[in-house]
C-alpha cells in the first residue's frame, strides 16, 4: 500500500500545496491525513466538488501554482460544469491535478462488487475522463514508482494549462489516523431518527439522505416489523433528498413528506434550500453531527452554521433546533401544526453501530414498494 504521507510529501515536492475536495471512503486515509497535516488554509473540505474545482482555480489565479482537488468519482457529476467551462484549456486554463476515488471499479476488465450507486459510475469513469479531455493514470497499491507517474501529470496539467487525474483503486493507501469531530451530543443519529419515527403520523412518507441515516432508517422498521416501502431510501445522488422529497409533495399535496437530511448533504446543495421552503406539505429534518461520517468522519461546517436560521431566510415558514428526545417531539409537534414547510435540525453525536446493514431489496424493488405506498402504480 501507498502512504498517504508519501504522496502529499511527492506533491509538496512538486509544489502541489492547496487542496481541496469532498471526502471519500475510498480515499479515507488520504482525507485524514489531510485534515490531520495541512493547515486549514491550504486545505478545504468543500460543499461540493464544483466548488473544490473553483476553489482550486482562485488559488490557482492568486499564486500561479498547481492546486489539488480530490473526490469520489460520483463527484465528477458535480465538478463537469467548472472543470469544462472553467479550467479547461480552451478556457481558462487552469492546471490542477484530481485525485478521484473509484467506486465500482474495472479491474482486469471486470467490475468489482460495491453498491448499486456505484456501478455506472465505475463503468463510466475512465471513459468520461476521456470525453472530458482529462488525461488521467490508474493508481493502485502496487503501482511502481508511483511518485514518477504523480509527477507526469502535474507536469502535464502546468505544461499544456489543464486539469489531469489520478484515479485511485480501492485499498491503494494504508491507514492514517482517523478523522473526529470536538463536538459531542447526546443522541446519537439512529436515537434521533428513531425518535422522528415514534412521532411522525403513519401516513407521512419519509424520504431519507443517502449513507448510513437510510440504513438505520431501514434497520429501525425490520426491528419495530413496520413496512420499509413508505421510506425512499436514497442511495446515491448526495445532497438531493430534499427535492426528491418536494417534487412527492409537490405531486401529492394532500400527504405530508418528510426529509431526513444530513449535514454534509444539505450543505453540499444549499440554494435547493430556497425551493423546498416553498413546498407546505413539507417537513425538512437535518441530522447534523458536524461531520462525513458514512466517508470517513471528516468534519464538516455544521456545527459553524444556523442551520434554523439560514431556513428561515429561505422562506421555510417554521424553524428549529432540538438536541434531545423532548427536544424533537416538541419541534416535530410544532412542524405538523405549522401553516407551511418547516424545518428542524438536530443535532447528534458521531458513531454508528459496526453491525449496520444494508437493505435486501434492489433499488429497483424498493422504488416498486414506495410507489405502491404512494398509490402511484397502475
Amino acid at each position: 500500500m501507498i502512504d498517504p504521507q508519501a504522496l502529499l510529501s511527492t506533491l509538496d515536492g512538486l509544489g502541489v500545496r492547496f487542496f481541496a475536495g469532498v471526502p471519500d471512503s475510498l480515499l479515507q486515509p488520504l482525507c485524514d491525513r489531510l485534515v490531520s497535516s495541512i493547515p486549514a488554509g491550504r486545505h478545504v473540505i468543500a460543499a461540493n466538488e464544483g466548488a473544490a474545482v473553483a476553489l482550486a482555480a482562485g488559488w490557482h489565479l492568486a499564486t500561479n501554482s498547481t492546486p489539488c482537488v480530490y473526490m469520489q468519482n460520483s463527484g465528477l457529476g458535480n465538478a463537469v460544469n467548472p472543470l469544462v467551462s472553467l479550467a479547461d484549456a480552451d478556457v481558462y486554463g487552469i492546471p490542477m491535478l484530481l485525485v478521484i476515488g473509484w467506486r465500482g471499479e474495472i479491474l482486469d476488465a471486470r467490475q468489482i462488487k460495491d453498491e448499486p450507486q456505484h456501478v455506472k459510475q465505475g463503468r463510466i469513469t475512465r471513459d468520461l475522463l476521456q470525453c472530458l479531455d482529462i488525461p488521467h493514470a490508474v493508481l493502485a497499491a502496487e503501482t511502481p514508482g508511483f511518485a514518477d507517474t504523480v509527477r507526469g501529470l502535474v507536469d502535464l496539467a502546468r505544461s499544456e494549462r489543464r486539469p489531469t487525474a489520478l484515479v485511485v483503486r480501492k485499498n491503494t493507501f494504508g491507514e492514517a489516523g482517523a478523522a473526529a469531530t470536538a463536538v459531542t451530543n447526546e443522541l446519537s443519529r439512529e436515537q434521533a431518527v428513531a425518535v422522528l419515527v415514534d412521532v411522525l403520523p403513519d401516513d407521512v412518507v419519509i424520504v431519507s439522505t443517502t449513507g448510513k441515516l437510510s440504513r438505520e432508517l431501514y434497520e429501525i422498521r425490520l426491528a419495530r416489523g413496520q413496512s420499509t416501502e413508505r421510506d425512499f431510501l436514497t442511495v446515491g445522488s448526495m445532497g438531493h433528498a430534499v427535492q426528491i422529497a418536494s417534487g412527492i409533495a409537490l405531486a401529492q399535496p394532500q400527504r405530508r413528506v418528510a426529509c431526513l437530511d444530513g449535514d454534509g448533504a444539505m450543505i453540499m446543495h444549499m440554494g435547493a434550500l430556497t425551493t423546498s421552503a416553498t413546498i407546505p406539505n413539507l417537513l425538512h429534518a437535518v441530522i447534523n453531527n458536524g461531520a462525513h461520517e458514512s466517508v470517513g468522519g471528516q468534519p464538516t461546517q455544521g456545527f459553524r452554521i444556523d442551520m434554523p436560521g439560514i431556513a428561515k431566510a429561505c422562506g421555510y415558514a417554521m424553524s428549529a433546533r432540538a438536541a434531545t428526545a423532548d427536544e424533537i417531539r416538541a419541534a416535530v409537534a410544532s412542524a405538523l401544526a405549522a401553516r407551511g414547510a418547516s424545518f428542524i435540525e438536530v443535532r447528534t453525536r458521531v458513531g454508528a453501530r459496526a453491525d449496520l446493514s444494508r437493505p435486501k431489496s434492489t433499488p429497483a424493488e424498493s422504488k416498486q414498494g414506495f410507489m405502491r405506498f404512494l398509490g402511484a402504480q397502475s
